[in-house]
């Protein structure tokens, strides 16, 4: 049976980097929205993860359930419920992301939720370029639980 990510003392990320090479870029020289970038991404993986592990359902139902923690105000309720949690640096990852120069606007958002959003993906992919997958699933876990959303 073939391996599953994760396996093996393997992370994702050391994964991609073994198969199609990379890794070597200092990752606080990334600008915060490239960190939201690919942070929105884990994020969006962690809860689909859990909502479709709950059994199965139509696609379209998945989706549904999912947009409601995704979007920018759960993200801003998630983030100021865990951030008097976050280290030094985390919180100045953050804060970099809710503060940078946004290049889009927020379609059903507050501009503050829009932007403590941000941080938050910024965050998220700023932790998980750093192979640090854990802490993003004990911030998610622990911000889930604060502010009773049920994935």
């Amino acid at each position: 049976m073939e391996e599953s990510i994760g396996t093996a003392g393997y992370s994702l990320l050391s994964q991609i980097h073994s198969e199609f090479g990379g890794g070597e870029v200092d990752i606080r020289t990334y600008s915060p929205l490239t960190l939201a970038y690919i942070g929105d991404a884990v994020f969006e993986m962690i809860i689909r993860t859990l909502i479709v592990e709950q059994g199965q359902r139509a696609a379209n139902t998945l989706h549904k359930h999912t947009t409601k923690i995704v979007c920018a105000q759960t993200q801003a309720k998630l983030i100021d419920a865990v951030y008097g949690q976050l280290t030094e640096e985390e919180q100045d990852i953050y804060r970099r992301g809710k503060n940078t120069k946004l290049h889009s606007t927020a379609k059903n958002a507050s501009l503050a939720d829009y932007r403590k959003a941000t941080g938050f993906e910024a965050l998220c992919g700023y932790l998980f370029l750093r192979d640090d997958t854990a802490r993003i699933v004990q911030l998610v876990r622990l911000a889930l639980a604060e502010t009773e959303t049920k994935p």
